[in-house]
Parts: structure tokens; sequence; C-alpha cells
């Protein structure tokens, strides 16, 4: 029988490769014993990483619905929280009419791993009705 975990993609890795004034996020998920990479490309400065890394997010797991999602990254940020720094997404979902909403505690300094992990927050149980 499938546990909850298996109901839901896993964030495996966050790569990310810069050239010049360009910048490469792959976001790896694993579901169902397969692996899922998505991919986005952008400007190198650090404060569109974050972007990058949740448009890489998305596109993995649309990967993941095998096209029966269509994702927007409406907004994606970083703020302190008491004595925490957080990573939010906010994402749009085209058969849903609300946004959907997701965080992540940023631990040990990498917020590339806590902004992957707010977009799968936020999309979590969306996903698993869709796939």
């Amino acid at each position: 029988m499938p546990t909850m975990r298996d109901a839901r993609p896993v964030l495996i890795s966050v790569n990310e490769v810069e050239a010049d004034e360009e910048a490469t996020a792959t976001v790896f998920l694993s579901y169902q014993g397969k692996e899922h990479a998505g991919q986005a490309t952008g400007s190198s400065h650090a404060q569109a990483r974050p972007r990058l890394v949740g448009e890489a997010t998305l596109r993995a797991l649309e990967g993941v619905s095998g096209g029966q999602l269509s994702l927007d990254l409406a907004a994606v940020a970083t703020t302190d929280v008491g004595a925490y720094r957080v990573a939010i997404a906010q994402v749009v979902a085209s058969d849903s009419p609300n946004a959907l909403v997701g965080s992540a505690a940023i631990h040990e300094d990498d917020p590339s791993m806590a902004t992957a992990r707010a977009v799968l927050d936020a999309l979590n149980r969306h996903v698993a009705s869709v796939i």
C-alpha cells in the first residue's frame, strides 16, 4: 500500500550553475521511484535566484504531472519570522481559482533548498489530487 510520502513528490536536490551574467537552476524531484528535473535560466543576480529556483521547481512538478498541471510562480521571497529566516512562495495553478501559498524555514544558510521546499509546500495537496 502506498504511503503518504509516496503520494507526493520529494525534493532530491537543487543545482545552480552560473555563467557570465546568466544562471541556470535545476531542481530534481523523486516521485514513485522516478526522477524528474525542472530547469529555469535567467539573471545571475543574487536577488533573481529564488525566482529561478521556484520556476525550476514548477517545471519539475509539471513533469511529474505528465503535463496535467500548468503552474505559474506569482511571487517568491525570503523574510524573517521570529528567530528564523523563511522562504515563501505563491503559486497559481491553471486548474485552481485560488493562489496557493507555501513556506519553509531556511536551514544551514541554504535559501535555494528552502525556496524549492516552499513551492512544494504550496502545491503538495493540490498535486496529490491531480496526479
